[in-house]
């Protein structure tokens, strides 16, 4: 099977958004990797930052209004191995712990808004402080701010969840995202105040978005509808809708109070079993369809 084969298996599923972010974001890197070494084996390696220009998102505002697109494509972009290479590892595993939780089309939701709400503090503050003003034309360039949301996301939605670090050890998720809160405001201090902004706003987003969430508003609901809208196009396809019936002409449900959803709320009793369960084995013990009515519990 031809690379291309499995590139185009990989976005043909609906179930695979986590893999598609990752191979998106591997994609234009080695797109620009092999277009800045062609172009400089061919004696216009100058001319490259043109083509870098469609990428990563500039701090001034006449050159955002010529390239809108940056405030998205900057996200899925990186030039340096060590920077997508850390990128993608915490995309990969607090990731899969949102797709696990809340599904493929919250994942891609965050990553979005995480993108949109980094852009927006990185622009304000190159525009709008004036210790920064004079540094207006540094461009930002990697999906820092959404994998920060996303970590975010994961700590707010399960801060005493576990990871095992190599040399540390059990570390609860709480703790590694205080730590990127930590290293964002010292890149502020350390020549790189763009990108620590833009990951504070990332994570504000991500916190954002889980609170709201429980609260019962999805923040990712235009970002669906925007997907929804490209894939009806490009596919010509309708896509699924779940529609719910009025009272009128529903038929008899059971006397227990239900939210509006794809899954009514878990009883008190299944909830009490997965508690034990926990107490008993720990969290990683629950299988995903636990994971996610615990959380719809949470929404109460």
């Amino acid at each position: 099977m031809s690379i291309v084969t499995d590139i185009r298996t990989a976005f043909s599923r609906r179930d695979n958004a986590l893999n598609q972010l990752l191979l998106i974001n591997v994609l234009v890197f080695v797109f620009l990797v092999l277009t800045k070494a062609i172009m400089s084996l061919s004696g216009v390696g100058d001319y490259f930052l043109n083509v870098l220009r469609q990428f990563q998102l500039p701090s001034d505002v006449p050159s955002l209004l010529r390239h809108p697109w940056t405030l998205l494509t900057y996200a899925f972009s990186h030039q340096e191995f060590w920077h997508i290479l850390f990128n993608l590892l915490n995309l990969y595993y607090f990731g899969a712990l949102i797709r696990e939780y809340l599904g493929d089309r919250r994942l891609v939701s965050l990553y979005v808004l995480g993108a949109l709400a980094g852009a927006l503090f990185f622009l304000l503050s190159f525009n709008l402080l004036p210790a920064l003003r004079p540094m207006v034309g540094i461009p930002l360039l990697g999906a820092s701010a959404s994998v920060t949301a996303i970590i975010m996301a994961a700590a707010t939605l399960l801060p005493d969840y576990t990871f095992m670090l190599f040399l540390l050890g059990p570390v609860r998720i709480k703790y590694i995202a205080a730590v990127v809160i930590l290293l964002s405001v010292l890149a502020i201090n350390q020549g790189n105040p763009g990108g620590g902004i833009a990951h504070i706003g990332g994570a504000l987003l991500g916190y954002l978005f889980v609170k709201q969430l429980q609260a019962g508003r999805d923040l990712g609901r235009p970002v669906q509808a925007v997907g929804d809208f490209f894939v009806r196009l490009v596919t010509g396809r309708p896509n699924l809708r779940v529609t719910h019936r009025s009272a009128a002409s529903a038929p008899a449900a059971p006397a227990a109070k239900t939210k509006s959803g794809p899954a009514s709320q878990p009883g008190e009793d299944e909830i009490n079993l997965i508690l034990d369960k926990i107490s008993h084995s720990g969290y990683e013990s629950l299988s995903k369809e636990e994971k996610q009515k615990l959380f719809r519990a949470s929404q109460k």
